[in-house]
C-alpha cells in the first residue's frame, strides 16, 4: 500500500506539471523562459533539500556521475519539447500524446533488454495505446463537432519530450539516492538551460507565469522527480510504463475543472479505455500480492 501511494502521489505530479506549464504558457509566458525557470527552481529546492541533509560535498550531489550527464540531457530535451508543445496543445491532450509516447518507448526498453513482459501487461498496453489513438485521431467536423483538433507541430515536439522522459525514466531504475541523483540531474540541466535565454525574447514574464515555472519546479518536478526515482527500483519498466498512463486521465479532468478546458463526449470514453488498459495490466501485479 505504500508503495501504491507513493506512485498515486508521483502521478499527480506529473499531472500538476501539465497544469501549470499549459496555464503559464496561455497567461503568456515564453515557453522557453518558462522551462528555464522550471529548471532553476527544481535545482535550487533539490540541491539545498540535499544540502539540508547533511550530505555538503559536491560528491552529494553526485555531480560527475555518468548517469547525472545523461539525464540531463534527457531532462533539458523532455523540458524544451514539453513547454514548446503546450503553447498549442490543451492539457490533457498534451498529457495523452507524451505518456502514450513514454508507454511505447518503456516498452520498447523492455523488449530489447529481454525482460519478461506478460500477457496482461501486453493486452493493457495495446488497449490503453488504442483509447490514446482514438482519442487524437482526426475525425470529420460533421460526425463529431466537438472534436479536439491535434496541432501536428505539437504533437512532435510532444512526442520527442516523451521519448526524452522515458530515457529519464530508465535512468533512474539505478538510482541508489533519489533525492542526490535528481538533485546533481537538475543541476547540469540547470546550467545547459541557461544559454537558452540568449536565444529567446528578453521581456519580464507574467507573474502567473512565474509563479506556474516556480510552482512546477521547486514542487511537481524537483520533488516529484526525486520521488519517482525511489519508486522506479521497485517496479518493473512495463509497469513504470503503464503506471504513467494514469497522468492523462487526470491532466484531463483537472484540466476541465481548474483551467476551462472541458472534454467532449469522445475524450471521456477515450480516457475510460486509457484506464481500462491500465487496470489489465496491472492484474499480474494483484495476482501475486
Amino acid at each position: 500500500m505504500r508503495l501504491i501511494l507513493l506512485i498515486c502521489l508521483t502521478m499527480l505530479a506529473f499531472a500538476a506539471n501539465s497544469l501549470l506549464t499549459r496555464a503559464g504558457v496561455v497567461a503568456g509566458a515564453d515557453p522557453m523562459q518558462f522551462a528555464v525557470l522550471r529548471v532553476v527552481a527544481g535545482a535550487v529546492t533539490l540541491c539545498g533539500l540535499v544540502a539540508l541533509r547533511g550530505r555538503h560535498s559536491v560528491g552529494g550531489f553526485q555531480l560527475f556521475a555518468a548517469q547525472r550527464v545523461f539525464g540531463a540531457l534527457a531532462l533539458v530535451t523532455y523540458l524544451i519539447g514539453f513547454s514548446l508543445a503546450y503553447r498549442v496543445l490543451d492539457a490533457g491532450l498534451g498529457a495523452l500524446i507524451l505518456f502514450g509516447v513514454v508507454q511505447m518507448g518503456l516498452f520498447g526498453y523492455a523488449l530489447v533488454r529481454r525482460q519478461p513482459v506478460s500477457v496482461f501487461r501486453w493486452s493493457g498496453m495495446w488497449l490503453a495505446m488504442v483509447g490514446l489513438a482514438w482519442f487524437v485521431w482526426p475525425v470529420p467536423a460533421a460526425v463529431d463537432e466537438g472534436v479536439v483538433r491535434v496541432d501536428l507541430w505539437g504533437a512532435v515536439l510532444m512526442a520527442v519530450a516523451g521519448l526524452a522522459w522515458a530515457a529519464y525514466t530508465v535512468n533512474g531504475q539505478g538510482a541508489r539516492d533519489p533525492l542526490g541523483a535528481s538533485a546533481g540531474n537538475f543541476a547540469w540541466a540547470a546550467v545547459g538551460m541557461l544559454p537558452v535565454l540568449v536565444l529567446v525574447p528578453s521581456g519580464a514574464m507574467p507573474l502567473i507565469g512565474a509563479l506556474s515555472a516556480i510552482s512546477s519546479g521547486a514542487i511537481a518536478s524537483g520533488l516529484g522527480y526525486a520521488l519517482w526515482f525511489k519508486v522506479l527500483p521497485q517496479i518493473h519498466t512495463t509497469t513504470a510504463g503503464i503506471a504513467q498512463l494514469s497522468v492523462p486521465v487526470i491532466a484531463l479532468v483537472l484540466g476541465a475543472v481548474l483551467l476551462g478546458e472541458v472534454p467532449n463526449v469522445r475524450a471521456m470514453l477515450a480516457a475510460s479505455v486509457v484506464i481500462a488498459g491500465i487496470g489489465v495490466a496491472m492484474i499480474p501485479s494483484r495476482a501475486r500480492a
